[in-house]
C-alpha cells in the first residue's frame, strides 16, 4: 500500500481499510449461513439468513434486488426440503 502524504488521505485509507474488513466479514458469514440453509433446510437456519441478507442489504453490501432474489431462491428450496 502507497504511503499517503495528507493527514486527511491517511485517514479515509484507515477508514477504507476498516470498512472493507467489516463488508468481508458480513459478506463471509452470509455465505456460510446460506450453505448452512442448504445443508439443513429448516426454519431457523432460513429466518438467520433472512436476517444477514437484510442487514447486507442495509448496509449497502448486497443490492435490494439481489437481496430479494437470495431470499425468494431461499424459502422456496426450503419449502421443497421440507415437504419431501
Amino acid at each position: 500500500m502507497e504511503v499517503k502524504k495528507h493527514l486527511s488521505a491517511r485517514k479515509r485509507a484507515r477508514q477504507a481499510e476498516k470498512r472493507r474488513k467489516r463488508n468481508r466479514k458480513l459478506k463471509l458469514t452470509l455465505k456460510k449461513t446460506i450453505k448452512e440453509v442448504l445443508e439443513k433446510k429448516d426454519e431457523e437456519s432460513l429466518k438467520k439468513a433472512y436476517s444477514l441478507i437484510d442487514k447486507a442489504k442495509k448496509r449497502g453490501i448486497l443490492h435490494k434486488n439481489n437481496a430479494s432474489r437470495k431470499k425468494s431462491r431461499l424459502a422456496k428450496l426450503v419449502k421443497i426440503g421440507s415437504e419431501k
